[in-house]
């Protein structure tokens, strides 16, 4: 059975509160139970933590090699500072999914940049809540693909090659 981490980061804790407007009016837990409930649909198994210290996420990722196959995060604020962040991702070497509920792309010129997004598999921002889901899905696919044995071509299946006059 396929095992994600889920990791949310600082103020998400303050969902359902912290600017509706920007981020929504579910609550964290609200989110939690959406993709606990939609990893039981798709037959995997997820652990979701959530902190505001950016020393427990470096720690939670670096730990979670060996006991998951990939990795959700919503790195929230240290999006845009965490060198430390990044660099566990890539020294763990788990497929990554970074999640944000806004569109970083549409707000300020600060939230632009991710210093996640260069070790990530992928990013997902401006979906809401769905993202998180989208982002099991798309870790799914991925880690389906890689799992898979590689088939050598054979003459049935190679394209045809064009023939020269």
């Amino acid at each position: 059975m396929l095992r994600l981490l889920v990791l949310h980061g600082p103020n998400l804790n303050l969902l359902g509160t912290r600017e509706p407007s920007v981020y929504g009016h579910l609550s964290l837990a609200d989110i939690d139970k959406s993709i606990h409930r939609h990893a039981g649909t798709l037959g995997i198994a997820v652990q979701s933590k959530q902190t505001n210290v950016e020393g427990e996420l470096v720690t939670w990722i670096q730990n979670a090699s060996g006991h998951f196959d990939g990795i959700v995060i919503n790195p929230a604020g240290y999006t845009h500072t965490s060198i430390a962040i990044r660099d566990a991702i890539a020294a763990v070497a788990l497929p990554t999914v970074e999640v944000h509920l806004s569109n970083i792309h549409q707000r300020e010129e600060f939230r632009h940049h991710s210093f996640i997004a260069g070790v990530a598999l992928g990013q997902i921002s401006g979906f809401g809540a769905t993202g998180y889901l989208l982002a099991m899905e798309g870790l799914i696919a991925h880690l389906d693909i890689d799992r898979k044995p590689s088939r050598s071509r054979s003459a049935s299946n190679r394209k045809p090659t064009a023939s020269r006059r």
